[in-house]
């Protein structure tokens, strides 16, 4: 009886330890395994999507490249949709996610961020008829559609809108081309790429946000050497002209402030 229940507290001490010394996603464990995993969509040009070849590719790929070559380890992206990549970082799927997240107080309250590596405002995209919608305020009762957990979905929905799920930015396009949303709010640069490649496509930016918003590496709670090592990564990367080069190659200009 003894020995059954000395097994019993035995295996319930081992449910309740981690399974190593370091933190699930520390420094330690990225060193030891010499991966530097990140969590990306794949889907979201020019930041993370794939090229005629099939390869990832994109801005927030080649700084996740960089990040992982200072650390002295490989970078290895394991892809997901935007609603899941945060929840995956929890589960321990990945060290990092680099995806264009926005520094937020919700956020850094249970993960922690890098220090900003890119800012972005928020521009408000319609059909080019529409002559319904001008500014944000006119999204009061109309359907916008956006990933549900982003920045652009919380804005959408605080001016009012009703929102229409998506799994990105390319499908919130399609919806607003389709009809079967009315706007979306995203991102400014995403929307200048895409113009790039699509100048034909019947869509337009009719307003933006005046203030300009951060996003950062997100790494799980608790690892302030990680934090530490990505943010000299990343000091080290704009330093050696290695950021300007990435930057003007999908941007054409500075996109770090």
């Amino acid at each position: 009886m003894k020995k059954r229940l000395f097994a019993l507290v035995s295996l319930a001490i081992l449910a309740a330890t981690p399974a190593s010394s370091a933190f699930a996603g520390s420094l330690d464990d990225i060193k030891q395994s010499g991966v530097f995993r990140v969590g990306t969509e794949g889907t979201y040009a020019p930041f993370t999507y794939h090229d005629a070849s099939g390869k990832l590719v994109g801005f927030d790929v080649e700084i996740g490249e960089e990040v992982a070559k200072r650390l002295g380890v490989e970078p290895q992206f394991v892809e997901g949709k935007w609603d899941g990549l945060i929840a995956g970082l929890s589960a321990d799927r990945y060290d990092a996610v680099i995806n264009q997240v926005g520094i937020t107080p919700e956020r850094q309250q249970r993960f922690d961020f890098s220090d900003p590596y890119i800012v972005s405002k928020a521009v408000l995209i319609v059909k080019d008829d529409n002559e319904e919608i001008k500014g944000f305020e006119d999204l009061e009762g109309k359907r916008a559609a956006q990933s549900l957990t982003s920045n652009y979905g919380k804005i959408a929905e605080n001016a009012g809108a009703t929102l229409v799920a998506t799994e990105g930015f390319d499908q919130s396009i399609q919806l607003v081309i389709t009809g079967r949303a009315d706007a979306t709010v995203n991102d400014n640069l995403s929307f200048l790429d895409f113009k790039k490649q699509q100048p034909d496509a019947p869509v337009e930016a009719v307003a933006a946000q005046s203030e300009a918003a951060a996003s950062g590496i997100i790494v799980q709670k608790g690892n302030p050497d990680l934090v530490v090592a990505i943010n000299d990564a990343l000091k080290d990367i704009k330093a050696d002209g290695t950021y300007k080069r990435i930057s003007d190659k999908y941007f054409g200009e500075d996109v770090s402030q």
